[in-house]
């Protein structure tokens, strides 16, 4: 049998490279004469840079940059092997990871460090830029990124605002004269699979600020001011961002993304279904064998497995998921392409030991997937 085992990270747990080794082990003990293909799969969040260099092969670039609170980090970006594309995730600078709960402040948090992770890639010859930006720490519509290419944000007085989403109430004008010009002959193209608009009850202050640090107190003034830079943006720039699904996205870094690099959205499991050509070793495969860490209702919200499954139905092909937790209405998948879905338990287990004992987990549970085949 000709299986494709396509799973996406399991998070803080393991890659999705590594999910899928180890479910093929389990497949192959129960017949080592299946073939199988794996893909690691990704949708702009965590271990997207990994899964595409895994997927079409490169190198990780490591460079001296800063955080979202201006302390010194090193941060890695990936080069695909044609030397062309940049493979980026913004959360490798600016993420939420870096910072501790006792430290977030979203009126100062910048995007500047992710803004150099995509200036360096320009300078290194790239004409393309693949950058997801799950899981950021900033709330400041990508300002600080536009800073590091170049950008200036000037009040009345024409002095230069403090980064961060607290300072934008006061911008006057947006001076793009120094914005690196190798910005002209670039596509950037950004994952994001959310459609917050930048401002509003679903906007990217009320929906992610409060993880990020926003309280009560600093809602209100942050949420005026992304809609004050949008309209900014709109009349000096042209573009209408507080209008477009999705420019919400990493506290508004999806509307800096468009606005200042001219960078398009898009789902990030279609882009990584387009780099991977996935679509053509779904047609080649018999089963096709995808996953994640967690499993539920919200899966069907653009998330891997489901998009997975879609392809699947349309070659008329099944599917089979797997997660370490299945959460409520996961059920409902059935009705969307999924023949079978398996949690990694096998009996009362605490989270820590689940983390600790995933490889064999999956290698247990790929041989009994793969002994039921054999029926």
């Amino acid at each position: 049998m000709n299986i494709l085992i396509a799973p996406d990270s399991f998070k803080d747990c393991l890659d999705a490279q590594s999910v899928g080794e180890y479910f093929k082990t389990g497949l192959l003990k129960a017949n080592p004469k299946h073939k199988i293909k794996v893909i690691a799969m990704a949708d702009g969040g965590e271990g997207f840079v990994s899964t595409m260099l895994q997927a079409l092969g490169g190198n990780l670039i490591t460079i001296q940059t800063e955080d979202a609170l201006k302390r010194p980090l090193e941060a890695s970006y990936g080069i695909l092997k044609n030397k062309n594309t940049a493979i980026i995730e913004m959360a490798a600078a600016s993420g939420i990871e870096h910072i501790n709960d006792d430290d977030k402040n979203p009126l100062v948090a910048s995007t500047f460090g992710t803004g150099e992770l995509i200036l360096d890639a320009l300078k290194r010859g790239c004409k393309k830029i693949l950058i997801g930006i799950g899981g950021s720490a900033t709330n400041d519509s990508g300002t600080g990124m536009a800073k590091a290419l170049g950008y200036r944000f000037l009040d009345k007085n024409g002095k230069e605002l403090n980064e961060g989403g607290g300072f934008l109430d006061k911008l006057h004008q947006i001076d793009s004269s120094e914005k690196t010009i190798l910005l002209d002959n670039a596509e950037i193209i950004v994952a994001c699979d959310v459609a917050n608009p930048l401002t509003g009850k679903n906007g990217a202050t009320a929906i992610y600020g409060p993880q990020k640090g926003v309280t009560s107190e600093t809602m209100e003034l942050l949420d005026q001011n992304l809609g004050h830079l949008g309209t900014i943006i709109k009349e000096q720039l042209n573009i209408d961002v507080l209008t477009i699904e999705g420019a919400g996205a990493a506290g508004g870094l999806g509307a800096g993304l468009m606005a200042f690099t001219n960078a398009t959205l898009k789902e990030g499991f279609d882009i990584v279904k387009t780099e991977t050509k996935l679509e053509n070793a779904i047609k080649d495969a018999d089963l096709i064998i995808t996953g994640e860490g967690k499993i539920d209702r919200q899966t069907q919200n653009g998330k891997t497995p489901f998009g997975i499954a879609q392809l699947a139905i349309k070659h008329k092909k099944s599917t089979i998921g797997i997660a370490g937790y299945l959460g409520d209405g996961y059920q409902e998948l059935y009705d969307f392409g999924f023949t079978a879905i398996f949690s990694l338990a096998n009996g009362p287990i605490t989270l820590e030991e689940s983390i600790k004992n995933t490889p064999q987990l999956l290698i247990d549970l790929g041989q009994k997937i793969g002994r039921m085949l054999e029926i």
